[in-house]
């Protein structure tokens, strides 16, 4: 990721409420293979739980947990060279991994949203707006359907896997005439067992965490206008949760500027 100074975002705490806002993220791993079984670098869509013991603190990083098919031949991929070294389930891999994490609301931005500079010089060029956040750090494989450990972390990450999806991103909570969380117990054990023995566990211990919000603030406040305003016009809940977070980053820079 190109982390362009004006569109970094340094917050941890930020970058962590983006993942818990977004928590599908594409995991990314580069595991070289002498048999050519499968592709060096695989990647895959998966839901993930982020751990922070401290809410609060501003350089937690945190911990992935998350789970695959045992089908997925990324699955295949790491449980090989795991045991092509000798190591056992709970072992961790070699080679860092990427988890890319981007939020939902991101548009192509047209030059016409450019009032100030369009008709002052026409040096302009479209993009595109978008907020991501990239993890970095080293992956723990529960892979070994038969082992207590396995058991236990796949029970606890499907759980609050669940609790998190149910209760955070779609509201179920009950109240207010609000439909109830779907809970893993409410599917019968047998069934949950036999999907448990189709995945395996993921655990990636968090070292670098890094993001950004390309959102228009390398603008002057007259294109920044414009692009709020061009934005607005389209009348859908993407353009208007773009809208205001264009305005609410540049109000931080302006802010900024004001500091230095």
């Amino acid at each position: 990721m190109y982390l362009r100074a004006v569109h970094t975002e340094t917050s941890i705490p930020v970058l962590r409420q983006l993942i818990l806002n977004h928590p599908l993220g594409v995991l990314t791993t580069a595991i070289p293979h002498a048999s050519k079984r499968y592709p060096t670098i695989l990647s895959s869509h998966l839901p993930w739980v982020l751990d922070v013991q401290d809410a609060t603190s501003e350089t937690e990083l945190g911990v992935l947990r998350g789970h695959l098919a045992r089908a997925n031949p990324q699955t295949k991929s790491m449980i090989e060279h795991l045991e092509s070294r000798g190591l056992s389930n709970g072992s961790v891999l070699e080679e860092e991994v990427l988890v890319l994490f981007t939020a939902p609301a991101h548009h192509y931005v047209t030059t016409k949203f450019y009032t100030e500079t369009k008709p002052q010089t026409g040096k302009v060029v479209p993009t595109w707006n978008y907020a991501a956040a990239q993890v970095y750090g080293k992956a723990k494989i529960w892979y070994d359907s038969k082992a207590p450990e396995s058991g236990a972390f796949l029970s606890k990450q499907l759980r609050d896997l669940s609790q998190h999806a149910e209760t955070s991103i779609m509201g179920f909570d009950g109240q207010e005439q609000r439909p109830k969380a779907w809970k893993v117990e409410d599917a019968p054990e047998s069934y949950v067992a036999i999907m448990q023995k189709g995945i395996i566990g993921i655990e990636i211990e968090i070292e670098r965490l890094e993001g950004k919000f390309k959102m228009s603030q390398e603008l002057g406040a007259g294109d920044r206008e414009g692009v709020i305003k061009g934005f607005e016009a389209l009348g859908t809940d993407i353009g208007a949760e773009i809208a205001e977070t264009v305005r609410r980053r540049g109000e931080s820079k302006d802010a900024a500027s004001k500091k230095s």
